[in-house]
């Protein structure tokens, strides 16, 4: 847990400043609550976690379901309005900004959600939804509404989103852009 929270802190350019980064903290001290062997240990640490999940859809506008699987140095640049499906599965290096839902499509599938690979920078606004594969080293351009795959290498824009390959030279979001140093 210290370790992620470390590496969140330093994708960050102002940590203590960010809402995302509490955010993001309260996740990982879930995830290693949710790995304490003992139900007895477990139980008065998890009714803790779920207070402050709730803390932060209230004073921070960041929902990240409890059982989110999230990568290293995952950035949310700007909060409000962010609701992260708890099934989601998130990789390393990926940056959201506000007023992003990733989750399910359909009431009748609530644990289709997305899987969202390395490297991914998504735009203000974008909705990835139901039980699709955003490649490594994407783009999803603000407001997109994503319903299928994405290769890797691409942005995805529009209503519903179009999938272009990326432009030769476009960096993206690499590990140096998304911990704040070019």
């Amino acid at each position: 847990m210290w370790r992620d929270i470390c590496r969140d802190y330093r994708a960050y350019k102002k940590p203590l400043l960010a809402q995302g980064f509490w955010a993001v903290a309260i996740h990982r001290y879930g995830a290693a609550v949710n790995r304490i062997p003992s139900r007895i240990l477990r139980l008065p640490l998890a009714i803790v976690h779920r207070i402050l999940i709730k803390l932060s859809e209230i004073f921070l506008g960041i929902y990240i379901g409890p059982h989110v699987q999230m990568g290293a140095r995952c950035v949310i640049e700007h909060f409000g309005a962010i609701v992260i499906h708890s099934d989601v599965k998130i990789g390393n290096d990926v940056r959201i900004r506000q007023c992003v839902t990733i989750g399910n499509r359909s009431i009748d599938a609530p644990n289709e959600v997305p899987t969202i690979g390395d490297n991914v920078d998504i735009g203000a606004g974008a909705k990835i939804l139901g039980k699709i594969a955003i490649g490594d080293r994407t783009a999803i351009g603000a407001n997109a509404v994503v319903i299928s795959d994405v290769p890797p290498d691409s942005v995805a824009v529009g209503v519903p989103a179009r999938i272009l390959p990326r432009k030769a030279g476009d960096g993206g979001n690499d590990r140096a852009t998304a911990s704040g140093r070019r």
